[in-house]
């Protein structure tokens, strides 16, 4: 059930509340007063048991259950982004450790840095006050090998006597980067508490506060080149996208639990590419592969039916360096503004070799643009939509590879979109690259759209 649906049970909730609430008054005046008919009496009482069985059922069905449990933990981790927009203060993650706290059976949620404890909600909270040397055996094991732990007995964690309640725990580490800068914590009182979904609630937990982080630390450190890439960064934690592929994976574990487990993984390999991939140049296969997994969360939200991913890339140009995030805007904006109400949307990626350069093109099949529109995204001013990830991966392109880069934007209202962009002398850059063949690998992009013509 996704966030529309919610609502509207949500209206019909209040609704039947209201009529409940109303006949249930007007059976009750008419009882007291001596008023009104028979007939009128046993209208009222039938309508006042209707409401409230229908009332029981809507609140018991085990859809709702689970969309209820969805939307708060996407209203959650919304919070949980507006805490860190400065970082991970000592108030933010204190604020965060009691908003966790409720949410799941733990009885204690602890955060750390390397060395102390930055919040810590619970039980013993007196005992666990931020700027508390850290005390469990195992949250200094993570720290050192970066594993996350699944703790179901008390040796095992490494805690004082005093906290005998405790008796299982999760300890997740926290990323900027490749660097663990920390740990995020749940303590339980039972280890039949600990099973796969709290397991994952934790690294999902984990995987955002570690975004949130190298985002923040990005920023005051001043370690992209520009503006544009910060925003390229920003754009990978989109919380319409985090809510819309947590509430797919939600939908899923009771529907698909196979599937689920395999986005789930997809999910925090995505994320964890995002935080090693956003500050430097990268080899163009591993940008492919995290498009791969972008596109895999939304045809899991639209259906195989409504996306499709089509790669052709020279084998020779997978291992050169490219900026990170060049090829994913491109793709997350096709499916954004190109998927039509109906139908199938197919994105394509190629990338040869032309001579000493390398020129790479993301072409869909969508609803396109008409001359007018594409003149305006392309205007500076614009700093939304399409225009706005088309100048940042142009932007950056030329940062790398010199003014001689190029990109060209061709698109016709109804049949399609393609970006195609030339990377100047990107073969004489690593000499590891295969040897270069100018007439048999030529691209052709032809102005009739969405056609591509790739001699192979």
């Amino acid at each position: 059930m996704n966030l529309q649906s919610l609502h509207r049970r949500r209206l019909l909730l209040l609704l039947l509340v209201g009529i409940a609430g109303t006949s249930g008054c007007a059976l009750a005046y008419m009882a007291i007063a001596g008023i009104g008919s028979p007939i009128l009496q046993s209208f009222a009482g039938i309508v006042f048991t209707l409401s409230i069985l229908a009332l029981a059922w809507i609140w018991l069905d085990p859809d709702t259950h689970a969309a209820r449990r969805t939307d708060e933990l996407l209203q959650l981790a919304s919070q949980m982004l507006d805490c860190t927009k400065q970082g991970l203060t000592t108030e933010a993650a204190q604020h965060i450790c009691e908003l966790l706290l409720p949410a799941t059976p733990a009885i204690a949620v602890a955060i750390t840095d390397r060395e102390t404890i930055v919040g810590y909600a619970g039980y013993n909270e007196a005992q666990n006050k931020p700027g508390s040397a850290i005390r469990t055996i195992a949250t200094h094991q993570t720290i050192e090998d970066g594993k996350p732990r699944v703790l179901h007995k008390p040796d095992d964690i490494g805690l004082p006597s005093t906290s005998s309640n405790i008796h299982a725990a999760i300890v997740q580490p926290l990323y900027i980067g490749s660097s663990i800068e920390g740990t995020l914590k749940f303590y339980y009182g039972h280890s039949r508490q600990l099973n796969k979904t709290q397991e994952s609630l934790a690294q999902g937990f984990a995987e955002l506060l570690s975004t949130q982080m190298a985002a923040s630390a990005l920023e005051e450190q001043i370690k992209l080149t520009t503006s544009m890439e910060l925003k390229a960064l920003q754009a990978q934690i989109n919380p319409h996208f985090l809510f819309n592929t947590l509430n797919t994976i939600a939908s899923l574990i009771r529907t698909d639990p196979a599937k689920a487990r395999v986005l789930v993984r997809d999910f925090s390999a995505f994320y964890r590419s995002t935080l090693e991939d956003s500050q430097d140049l990268i080899p163009l296969r591993r940008e492919l592969k995290q498009v791969e997994r972008y596109v895999s969360f939304e045809v899991a939200r639209f259906g195989e039916e409504r996306l499709e991913l089509i790669a052709g890339v020279d084998p020779r140009v997978m291992d050169i360096d490219v900026p990170s995030f060049m090829i994913q805007p491109l793709v997350e904006n096709a499916v954004k503004h190109a998927m039509r109400a109906e139908g199938k949307l197919t994105v394509t990626i190629t990338g040869v070799i032309s001579g000493d350069d390398v020129v790479i093109c993301v072409i869909d099949d969508g609803s396109g643009m008409d001359e007018e529109t594409l003149e305006s995204m392309m205007e500076g001013s614009s700093e939304t939509g399409l225009g706005l990830a088309v100048r940042n991966v142009r932007d950056r392109m030329k940062g790398y590879f010199g003014p001689d880069s190029t990109m060209e934007v061709k698109s016709a209202l109804g049949r399609g979109t393609a970006v195609c962009f030339t990377l100047s002398h990107a073969m004489d850059r690593d000499p590891n690259v295969g040897s270069l063949d100018a007439e048999s690998l030529a691209l052709s992009v032809p102005r009739d759209l969405p056609r591509l013509v790739v001699n192979e």
